[in-house]
């Protein structure tokens, strides 16, 4: 009965049944009232079903912005401790950038190729990497979440096409995304066909599909991921500063900006 939602119909299904008089009873005497005649909230829905469905989808409502708005200030501590305290995301020679390889500010990119999220997740870091061109880099790090069949094989792909050319395997990342309805139709043989119209030898991709490296550096992505105590998918470091979701250009651009504005910012 702990449900805020089954409260907030309890109260209204009472009230509709004219039980609340004057004095109003607490949300406590209610729901007794309701666990000793449970017939009161069938009667309500009977009586005004309509009446019944708008509470509930007040209550509804009124969770979720409550949800949201916590979820946004749990957020917006932890940027503010990342500031004078940044993650430190492993950034060795097996990552793909999707700008310059150097710049001040690195936005470490954690993603799952079948991810709806994701796609405009990707679509934000592009606009971000072009109002701050050779001040902030994207790289990109792997979590394919285990419900999406296809975010798996499409990360192995992007891997074993690094292992060739990083420059095909951020275009590569790109065209996933882009077509990524296309990617859910069409499994590997859409992976296999992307990847040989954009230059790959395919013959080589296959041979390093196989190799345990492969998968050992999408599982690093994911535990390093999660001991960020990220959840989901998409997720992002921005010079240290996690943010969670597919969010605005303006949620990167006021994390830029602050971190541009300090001398000894890190990217």
């Amino acid at each position: 009965m702990s449900n805020p939602i089954k409260t907030v119909v309890m109260l209204a299904s009472v009230a509709l049944l004219g039980v609340v008089a004057c004095s109003k009873p607490s949300t406590e005497q209610l729901v007794e009232m309701v666990k000793k005649n449970p017939n009161i909230l069938a009667e309500a829905i009977k009586k005004d079903p309509k009446a019944f469905r708008d509470v509930m989808a007040g209550a509804q409502d009124q969770v979720r912005r409550e949800r949201v708005k916590e979820q946004a200030e749990m957020q917006a501590k932890e940027q503010e401790k990342r500031f004078e305290d940044p993650l430190q995301p492993k950034l060795g020679p097996a990552q793909v950038y999707l700008g310059a390889e150097k710049a001040k500010i690195t936005i470490v990119e954690y993603t799952d190729f079948e991810c709806p999220y994701c796609s405009r997740g990707s679509g934000t870091v592009k606009e971000v990497l072009k109002k701050y061109p050779g001040k902030v880099t994207v790289t990109v790090k792997h979590m394919p979440l285990p419900f999406h069949k296809n975010a798996m094989p499409a990360a192995k792909y992007f891997e074993a096409i690094r292992l060739q050319n990083p420059k095909i395997a951020a275009k590569f990342h790109d065209v996933v995304f882009e077509k990524q309805a296309d990617l859910r139709k069409g499994g590997e043989a859409f992976l296999e066909e992307q990847a040989k119209k954009l230059g790959a030898n395919v013959a080589k991709l296959k041979a390093d599909l196989k190799k345990p490296e492969i998968e050992q550096k999408i599982n690093a992505d994911t535990e390093e991921a999660k001991g960020f105590g990220f959840r989901g998918t998409p997720a992002f470091v921005v010079g240290g500063v996690p943010v969670r979701g597919a969010v605005p250009a303006a949620e990167f651009e006021k994390i830029i900006e602050r971190l541009l504005a300090k001398p000894t910012g890190k990217g």
